[in-house]
């Protein structure tokens, strides 16, 4: 079967199969061979893992090899995990010769917790700026090609968006050095305003910044949490949310990575949240082509809370891959 044939036959196959529901899904066969013919690639993010990392279930070293099991070879490392190793040469060492053990791509690492670049506070700012200098080091010593950064801030809008211009721009410039590029994710407060963010890609314009699109995360004001912890982060209630699929669209010119955030799955074994055939269609239109990062969040909910509609770790990534490859070959 040429590659042509073949692209036709799984894209007739998984329309036959959304009709009829997860029974008909794709063969396994199937699925492992329309991989090969989708418009972008399936990486995984380390946050998929994250209630096995903070129990200690799973070592951060073993990530490499836990999402070759899964058929999954595009790393998406996230710095919470190892936040403490961020100067560590020899364990860096380790963590970039276990993925090349296991045959995995080291694409980016996710940085959190290491100051807001969007203060209009200038010294915090900037000493913000200063704490994520480590991690583009890092990123170098593991081969990843970018880090990823969040832009969030209190106060005036436009205001927030010039100190976040020029945070991202003293960052472009020290990554340069290394040929570190810097990613924004819609994440927190007024980033996840897909116009926002868009338009501080557009006054950053530069070849070495742009968006990791995330399809959850649209958020822009939520309820505070009775306990800074993730269970109290559970509770808290969205006020007011950006249309995701506007946010998509509006992100993805500037895109140099995807995340495909997926919770709960209903029983045709598509997302319950999230139109994935629609992001997809959108995501092809804009000519992307990287690595879509699979970001599966129900397995940590499913820890915390012991409700039964969440699937745990393993069988939610695999049920996010298939529904991405289905999604992807309807596009």
């Amino acid at each position: 079967m040429t590659r042509i044939d073949r692209r036709s036959f799984l894209k007739k196959a998984a329309i036959g199969a959304a009709g009829v529901g997860i029974a008909a899904s794709l063969p396994e066969f199937l699925y492992a061979n329309a991989e090969k013919d989708l418009f972008f690639k399936i990486a995984i993010s380390q946050f998929s893992f994250a209630g096995e990392f903070w129990t200690k279930q799973l070592d951060p070293l073993d990530f490499a090899a836990k999402s070759k099991e899964l058929g999954i070879l595009g790393l998406d490392y996230c710095s919470m995990f190892f936040a403490d190793k961020a100067k560590d040469t020899q364990y860096l060492g380790e963590l970039k010769k276990r993925a090349a053990d296991n045959g995995s791509y080291n694409l980016r690492i996710m940085i959190d917790g290491e100051g807001v670049l969007g203060d209009l506070n200038d010294a915090v700012r900037l000493k913000a700026v200063e704490n994520h200098y480590k991690w583009m080091d890092a990123a170098a010593t593991l081969g990843c090609p970018m880090i990823r950064v969040n832009v969030e801030g209190d106060g005036d809008h436009e205001a927030v968006a010039k100190a976040a211009v020029d945070s991202l721009g003293r960052l472009i410039e020290y990554g340069r050095k290394q040929n570190i590029d810097v990613i924004v994710e819609n994440h927190v407060g007024i980033s996840c305003n897909g116009a926002w963010l868009a338009g501080v890609m557009k006054q950053v314009n530069s070849p070495h910044c742009g968006t990791l699109a995330d399809f959850g995360n649209f958020c822009i004001n939520r309820t505070k949490p009775e306990t800074q912890d993730i269970a109290g982060y559970m509770k808290t209630k969205c006020l007011e949310e950006y249309d995701r699929y506007k946010g998509i669209e509006e992100l993805m010119p500037y895109a140099k990575g995807i995340h495909v955030k997926s919770h709960v799955f209903d029983a045709n074994g598509d997302d319950t949240e999230t139109d994935f055939y629609r992001m997809f269609k959108i995501i092809k239109k804009s000519g992307f082509t990287g690595w879509a990062s699979i970001e599966y969040e129900g397995g940590l909910f499913k820890m915390y809370t012991k409700d039964s509609k969440y699937l745990d770790d393993y069988a939610g990534v695999t049920a996010t891959k298939k529904l991405a490859i289905k999604a992807g070959m309807m596009a």
